[in-house]
Order: structure tokens, then C-alpha cells, then sequence
């Protein structure tokens, strides 16, 4: 039987076998961080390794690091303390980010999902000033790079005080991350984008930003998170970081293969549509509509042939229903129904890729003469 083929790593990435043995080295080990005896300052040191990682590959501070859930939780907490007062958010966060500001002001993006400053700076000049401004440094489904800097620096002329929060989950290991250099108050990060287990993440708290009390009941995390630390899932994720930052210049070179595959396919099927192809993206993320073929027909017949894809954002529960983020791109509802995100990294070769393109082919030469019918 052929090995499936797993191509939905922005939605979540097989752990590395590394960062699984070292966590079950951790949960055979006891000791409550907070403890001050040996076993509870060995858990602790295990902590204090894995924010000294994660600071490491986001050019912050280790005493920024406040370990949380995941970046769901991270952006939540920061979104929640500046509930009441105004918020900017791009068009096309993440739901964590959305739904937690329901009254937010859009930031538009333009055609290839990038945001649109000169639309962003009329609405400033308008007097429409946010307290907070919240955009992604990679978007999900798209893979598009956000200009983070550039928007806060825009920002900051018309609002000097404002804070800038960007959540960095599909970012970190894929791209160079300097915190500073954004100019971010709040970064966001999840482990199992980099190959660490789910559960676990972080929210980076730059000095002099307004705090974010996530949890109440204890001094864990800097008094921000009650609770008492989950260390092998948090040692993990520390080692995660370390090994997604020293494979970055790898991951950046799978770009070839998404571009050849991304040739192949438009070569095939001259309709199909890539979202965001024009500008600058992230590695291993390949965001495009059939137009005409429903996204979850083409996710039946694809996962039967053993691939494993997403019609978007993995936070849906399982539903399928067209993407807010194609549609801020100017797609339409039905265009965007039609959407598949494809995502690869650490554990994908290139013959994965070759052997999806043949199963997409096979599908689309059965299902070409209804398409022809319907032109």
C-alpha cells in the first residue's frame, strides 16, 4: 500500500522525532517548577532553557517569553486586555483575532493578500486612531508576508502611543524574526507549527507594553499565567524553536519545489487560480481555486487517493465554508468555496509533491469535459 502523503503542515506539522524523545525524557522526570527543591529547580531549569530558545529565534528577550496554550490563547489575552478601546486588525487574521474584536477596524489588503497601506493611512487620516493594531506576520492560508515594520511605523506616525501585537505562528522558522525590529509589543507563537507537540505556545510581552493578565491564581509566568507549567511540553518547545531556526535556510529552499509544482499545475489546468503568487511568500504554502469545483469535492477525491489537504484555516472544526481571507482578496463566495491550501516542510519529499500532482491530474482530466460543459 502507498504511504500517505501528509500536505497540511500549516494547520499542524508532524512533531520531529527529536523533540519526542526529549519530552518523554521530561515526563519521566518530576518536579514542580515552582518547587524549591532539586527536582522542582531541574523542572524550572528545563523552562528557563526553553524561553532562552524561543527568544533566540524571535530576536527577543528571554524574560519577554510567557509560555500560554498556544498562539490562540496568546492572541486572545492580547486582544481581551484591549477590549473596549480601538482596534485595527488586517482583513484577513486569523478568527482568534477576529472574533475576540468583533468591533475592530479592517485593515484592507490588496488583490495578492498583502495589506494595503495607502488604504490603511486614509483611514488614519481620518482621524479613525486604534490603541492597538493586530497583524499577522504570515498569513495562514496564503502564505503571504505581511510588512509588519512598515504598518507600525506608519502607524506610529499618526498614534505614537499605540501598540503593535502580530501573530507570528505560521511565521517562525520559515522566515527571520526580529521582534525588535517590527516593532512589536506582542508576538505570538505556537509549537506545532515548528514540529512541536499541540498544547503549547507563547505570547512575547515587550517591556513597557500594557500587561496582559491571562490566567489569575499564581506567580507562574511572571504572575501573566497562572498554573503550574506543563515542562515537557514546554522543553519541547523550546527545542523546536531551536531546530526550526537552524533549518530555516533549508525550509527556504523548498520554495523551488513549490514553484515547480505551482508551474505544473497552471500548465495543466489554465484556470486554476494561486492566491498571492506575485509577492512574497512563505516557503512551503500554496493557497488555490478550480473555479467551479467545490473545495470539499476536491478533498474527498484527493484525501481517497491518500493526500492529506485543507480548504483553509484548520480552525473551522471540520466544516467547510468559503475563506474569509480569499474573499478579502477580492475572490468571490463561490471562487473561494472552491479553495484548497497546500502546505508542506520538514518531512515532505519532493517525490510527495510529484505523486500529488498526478493524483490532482488524474482528478481533473475526469472531471474536465463538466467543467468544459459548464464554460
Amino acid at each position: 500500500m502507498t504511504k500517505p502523503v501528509y500536505l497540511d503542515y500549516n494547520a499542524t506539522a508532524p512533531v520531529k522525532p527529536a523533540i519526542r524523545d526529549l519530552m518523554m525524557v521530561v515526563l519521566g522526570e518530576i518536579g514542580n517548577a515552582s518547587s524549591l527543591h532539586g527536582h522542582g529547580r531541574k523542572a524550572r531549569g528545563r523552562i528557563d532553557r526553553a524561553r532562552a530558545q524561543i527568544a533566540a529565534l524571535t530576536g527577543a528577550q528571554a524574560n519577554y517569553v510567557v509560555f500560554t496554550a498556544g498562539a490562540t490563547e496568546s492572541n486572545n489575552a492580547v486582544l481581551r486586555a484591549f477590549s473596549g478601546q480601538n482596534i485595527h486588525i488586517s482583513a484577513i487574521e486569523h478568527p482568534s483575532v477576529t472574533e475576540c474584536a468583533p468591533d475592530a477596524t479592517y485593515i484592507p489588503v490588496t488583490k495578492d493578500g498583502v495589506i494595503d497601506l495607502q488604504a490603511w493611512e486614509d483611514i488614519l487620516k481620518s482621524g479613525n486612531l486604534p490603541a492597538l493594531v493586530s497583524i499577522m506576520l504570515v498569513n495562514n492560508e496564503t502564505g503571504v508576508i505581511q510588512p509588519v515594520a512598515k504598518a507600525a511605523r506608519l502607524v506610529k506616525t499618526y498614534a505614537p502611543d499605540v501598540y503593535i501585537h502580530t501573530d507570528a505562528a505560521q511565521a517562525a522558522g520559515r522566515i527571520a524574526i526580529d521582534m525588535p525590529s517590527l516593532y512589536a509589543d506582542y508576538l505570538s507563537l505556537s509549537a506545532h507549527k515548528t514540529g512541536g507537540p499541540q498544547g503549547v505556545g507563547a505570547l512575547l510581552i515587550a517591556p513597557g507594553a500594557q500587561d496582559c493578565k491571562l490566567i489569575y491564581g499564581g506567580g507562574q509566568e511572571q504572575r501573566r499565567r497562572a498554573g503550574t507549567e506543563n515542562v515537557a511540553a514546554i522543553a519541547a518547545f523550546g527545542l523546536a524553536a531551536e531546530l526550526a531556526g537552524a533549518d530555516m535556510t533549508d525550509f527556504a529552499a523548498k520554495a523551488a519545489w513549490r514553484d515547480a509544482l505551482e508551474g505544473r499545475l497552471c500548465a495543466l489546468a489554465p484556470e486554476l487560480k494561486i492566491y498571492g503568487r506575485d509577492t512574497a511568500r512563505v516557503a512551503n504554502t500554496i493557497a488555490m481555486a478550480l473555479p467551479g469545483v467545490p473545495a470539499q469535492t476536491q478533498l474527498m477525491a484527493l484525501d481517497l487517493a491518500g493526500f492529506s489537504l485543507s480548504s483553509g484555516a484548520a480552525c473551522s472544526s471540520g466544516t467547510v465554508r468559503p475563506s474569509a481571507t480569499l474573499i478579502a482578496m477580492g475572490a468571490s463566495e463561490d471562487e473561494a468555496g472552491c479553495a484548497l491550501r497546500l502546505s508542506f516542510g520538514w518531512d515532505t519529499a519532493q517525490d510527495d509533491l510529484d505523486r500529488f500532482f498526478e493524483s490532482w491530474k488524474a482528478f481533473y482530466e475526469r472531471i474536465r469535459p463538466d467543467l468544459q460543459k459548464q464554460a
